[in-house]
C-alpha cells in the first residue's frame, strides 16, 4: 500500500472535511493575526511576575479560534484599513477576553475550558483574578498606543457592559422570576458587547463611512448574541466533546437560560418544584430530568430558531456593506457559529 495518498484519495478527504467558515477567514487574515499573535506574547510577559505569562499561556495557547480578534481584523481589512493599529485593537480585544475568562472560571468555579483545566484549579483564585486585572491593564496600554479616543471610548465602554453584564448574571442566578429580557441584557453584556467592539473599532480603524461601522456593529452584536444562545442550547442539547466544558454546567450553576425560563413559565406544579429545588436551592443532580422537561415544552428547538433569527440579523446587516469576499467569509461565520447546534 502506498504511504502517500493519491490525487484521487486527497481530493476525497477535502471533500469528506469541508474547510469551517472560521479556518477560512483565519486563513485569509493569516498574516495579521500572526502579528496580533506575536503582539499579544510579548505584552503578555512580565519581567517581575513569571507567573503572569505562565497563566495567560495556559488560557491564550490553549487552541482557542480567536473569533474575536479575526472580527477585527478581518473588518478592517475589509473596510481598507492601513497600518498596525487593527493589530493594536485585535490584541486589545483577545486580552479583554482571556481576563474576562479567567475572572469567570473564579466566580463559576469552573474546572474546565477548552477542554483543559481551569487556571484557578492548576494554581489558584487569586492568581487567576490578579492576572486576569494585568490583561486589563495591558489591554488598556494598547488602546491608548492607538491614539484614537473613538476606539477608547469603544473597547473602555465594552469592558464596562462584560462587567456589568456578569454581576447582572450573578444576581439573576438561582432567580426563576428572571425575564427573557433580563436574560437578554445578560447576552448583550457578557457576549455580544464585545462582538460588537471588536467588529466595529474595525471599521473605525479604516475610516469606513459610518453606516458601515453601523453595520457592523450590528453584525457584531447579533452574532455574539446568536453565539451566546447557542452556548445555552448547547448545555442541554449538546455533547460535553462538542462545548469544551462539562454537560450540564448551567444546570448545576442555576443560571437561567433561554430554553428553562421558557420551561419554567409553560411548567405545572410539578415541574416548578422541580426548577426550585434545581435552581434556587442548587439541588441540581438529575439533568436529564431537567432535559426531558425542555423537550416536552420544546424550548430547546425554540432556542434553537431564536439564535437563527439573531444569525439572519447578523446577515442582513452585512448586506449593507460593498460585496467582497471577505464579507462573503463574515455572513458564513455567522452560518457556523449556528451550526454547532444541530
Amino acid at each position: 500500500m502506498p504511504l502517500v495518498e493519491t490525487q484521487q484519495e486527497q481530493d476525497t478527504m477535502t471533500e469528506a472535511t469541508p474547510i469551517k467558515p472560521h479556518d477560512r477567514l483565519a486563513a485569509a487574515c493569516a498574516p495579521e493575526m500572526e502579528a496580533v499573535n506575536d503582539l499579544i506574547r510579548a505584552r503578555m510577559a512580565s519581567e517581575h511576575a513569571p507567573r503572569i505569562p505562565e497563566v495567560t499561556a495556559h488560557l491564550v495557547d490553549a487552541g482557542g479560534k480567536r473569533v474575536r480578534p479575526l472580527l477585527t481584523i478581518a473588518c478592517a481589512k475589509m473596510c481598507g484599513a492601513v497600518g498596525d493599529n487593527p493589530i493594536k485593537l485585535a490584541a486589545t480585544v483577545e486580552f479583554i477576553h482571556t481576563a474576562t475568562l479567567l475572572h469567570d472560571d473564579v466566580v463559576d468555579e469552573s474546572h474546565q475550558r477548552r477542554g483543559r483545566p481551569t487556571a484557578n484549579l492548576l494554581w489558584d483564585n487569586q492568581s487567576s483574578v490578579l492576572v486576569g486585572d494585568y490583561l486589563f491593564a495591558r489591554s488598556f496600554q494598547l488602546m491608548v498606543e492607538t491614539g484614537s479616543l473613538r476606539m477608547l471610548d469603544i473597547l473602555s465602554g465594552a469592558a464596562a457592559t462584560i462587567a456589568e453584564g456578569e454581576v447582572l448574571q450573578l444576581t439573576a442566578a438561582r432567580n426563576l422570576a428572571t425575564t427573557e429580557a433580563t436574560y437578554l441584557q445578560v447576552v448583550r453584556g457578557k457576549t455580544a458587547a464585545l462582538f460588537q467592539a471588536a467588529a466595529e473599532v474595525g471599521g473605525v480603524a479604516a475610516d469606513a463611512p459610518e453606516e458601515h461601522i453601523r453595520a457592523l456593529a450590528t453584525y457584531g452584536d447579533a452574532l455574539g448574541i446568536s453565539f451566546q444562545i447557542v452556548d445555552d442550547w448547547l448545555d442541554y442539547g449538546g455533547a460535553g466533546d462538542d462545548i469544551g466544558k462539562n454537560l450540564g454546567d448551567d444546570f448545576r450553576e442555576g443560571k437561567l437560560t433561554l430554553p428553562v425560563i421558557r420551561a419554567i413559565a409553560r411548567g405545572d406544579d410539578d415541574e416548578q418544584a422541580f426548577w426550585k429545588q434545581a435552581l434556587e436551592q442548587g439541588q441540581a443532580d438529575d439533568l436529564d430530568r431537567a432535559r426531558a422537561i425542555l423537550a416536552r415544552h420544546g424550548t430547546l428547538e425554540e432556542t434553537r430558531l431564536e439564535a437563527l433569527a439573531w444569525r439572519d440579523k447578523a446577515r442582513t446587516a452585512l448586506a449593507t456593506l460593498p460585496p467582497s469576499e471577505l464579507r462573503d467569509m463574515l455572513e458564513d461565520l455567522a452560518d457556523y457559529v449556528v451550526a454547532r447546534a444541530h
